[in-house]
């Protein structure tokens, strides 16, 4: 959950210089962009992937004390309602597969 309060990480000089030398090198070689040819669709899959990576890891901020609470416990309820499910399923076809195999 986004906390309006949280500070927001700009992008750094670097990173834009990184990413305006690549575009120029990706447009020097046009089969790189162009994304009917095998390379270029795998080379613009690399790009857009890398794109959407760096703005989520931007955007994604720490949970606080409160929200971990919540998550660690969902996720304790969770592990709890599939081991009762899990152990139920054995619980019944333990004798069921006693009564199909013909347990003496």
């Amino acid at each position: 959950a986004f906390q309006g309060s949280k500070p927001r990480r700009d992008c750094s000089r670097a990173s834009v210089f990184l990413l305006h030398t690549m575009a120029s090198k990706l447009s020097s070689m046009p089969f790189l962009t162009d994304k009917n040819n095998p390379v270029g669709y795998c080379v613009q899959g690399a790009i857009e992937f890398g794109m959407d990576s760096r703005r989520l890891i931007q955007r994604c901020t720490k949970p606080d004390a409160k929200e971990f609470k919540k998550i660690a416990v969902a996720c304790a309820i969770g592990f709890c309602i599939m081991g009762f499910i899990g152990y139920t399923v054995k619980l019944v076809f333990i004798p069921i597969n006693n009564i199909i195999v013909g347990g003496q």
